[in-house]
């Protein structure tokens, strides 16, 4: 039996009709399968790889991590340099009153931390989401995630959630004296790149000081250089009370985070004591690897040249099939006429030797967020593959 057959029958399975590329190595933008074909790596992940397949300082990093030692302590207990490194670099980059990291596995698990801040915090219950908005799989995380599609089969789900439409008033008019909080990806991913007018989403701000509701920014997706700076919410000039983190910040080795004021996350630390706790969250390989990541980032002038890589793909990507073309920065969605149009493409980019997907929300537009360090020549390569296979009939 041959490892696909083994994967789809021993390795739980999402879908009925999973990519099933059996991959066997991976180096910067490139991956690679069992056979030796080379594939242009342009969804990285789902925005986990910024700084590329086994940057040469995050694979020394983790080295070196592994020589001192691996797991030693529940999370919150041992002094552990990795992850008081990382936080410490983390508040080093982040406005004052993002100043206290609680390290989690995943960014679901963030947003769960997150959710019960809120709620401790606040003392109050209700939660308003976003439609078409996708925060993780978790039940608190699914309770709040914009598509009852997904939710329906797992009710009942928390009570108390409110589903408005992002970039519209009925959100801000919804946030009262009983909303613990608002939780809002900066800009939305899975619903095909939909970023927030300037102006509501300093409303929400605005309006969430006003009634003593907390704002909970979702970088999951955008965060670590994505969008053309360091933190998405940059570009709108808000800070959020809580920001959500996780897919990039382990540099390829899972990772979550949610961050406030040190005062805000202490309210988990009392009435009732350990009010949010985890075993392997903070791993230390994990933040050694994640902290020598975005040392890259910063240091290599990489997300200075986001936008024009951005620009580079937007010059190219010029066909009559194309119906349009949302981005920010290196988050991308290539829209089609409909899903079956987008699935065929797809699989025909993937045969061509690049890998590409669609979006939950949007399954007629193509996925593009490659490593940030991708390449001029590489952009060109990729759309070469797509542009060649949109001109077949």
């Amino acid at each position: 039996m041959n490892q696909r057959e083994l994967f789809l029958r021993h390795v739980a399975q999402t879908s009925s009709a999973p990519l099933a590329l059996e991959i066997t190595r991976a180096e910067g933008c490139y991956l690679y399968d069992a056979e030796g074909k080379k594939y242009i790596d342009l969804i990285g992940g789902i925005s986990v790889a910024n700084t590329g397949h086994r940057h040469p300082k995050v694979i020394e990093a983790i080295q070196k991590q592994l020589d001192a030692y691996l797991h030693v302590m529940v999370y919150g207990e041992f002094v552990e340099s990795p992850q008081v490194q990382y936080a410490s670099l983390l508040a080093a980059n982040l406005p004052e009153t993002l100043s206290s990291v609680y390290f989690t596995n995943s960014g679901a698990e963030a947003v769960e931390g997150a959710m019960k801040l809120a709620k401790r915090a606040t003392n109050r219950t209700k939660i308003i989401a976003c439609n078409h908005s996708y925060h993780g799989s978790t039940q608190g995380a699914l309770s709040i995630l914009g598509s009852e599609y997904w939710r329906n089969a797992f009710r009942p789900l928390l009570p108390g959630i409110v589903h408005a439409t992002y970039n519209e008033a009925g959100l801000i008019s919804a946030i009262d004296s009983q909303t613990a909080c608002v939780i809002l990806e900066t800009v939305q991913a899975e619903a095909g790149i939909v970023a927030p007018k300037k102006e509501w989403l300093q409303a929400v701000r605005k309006k969430c000081h006003e009634t003593g509701t907390l704002l909970v920014l979702d970088e999951i997706q955008t965060g670590f250089g994505r969008t053309g700076k360091l933190w998405g919410f940059e570009h709108f000039d808000v800070v959020p009370d809580i920001l959500l983190l996780g897919k990039a910040l382990g540099g390829g080795m899972p990772l979550g985070a949610f961050v406030a004021s040190k005062a805000l996350m202490m309210e988990l630390a009392y009435n009732p004591v350990l009010g949010h706790i985890t075993t392997f969250g903070g791993h230390p390989v994990c933040c050694a690897a994640g902290m020598a990541a975005m040392k890259v980032l910063l240091e290599e002038n990489i997300i200075d040249k986001v936008k024009e890589k951005e620009r580079l793909f937007l010059s190219l990507l010029k066909h009559q099939k194309i119906s349009a073309v949302r981005s920010e920065g290196l988050l991308m969605a290539v829209e089609f006429d409909s899903f079956e149009t987008n699935k065929k493409i797809i699989d025909a980019i993937i045969e061509m030797g690049a890998v590409t997907d669609w979006f939950l929300f949007a399954s007629n537009c193509l996925r593009i967020c490659p490593p940030l360090t991708i390449l001029e020549d590489e952009i060109r390569e990729a759309c070469t593959i797509i542009l060649e296979v949109l001109d077949r009939p």
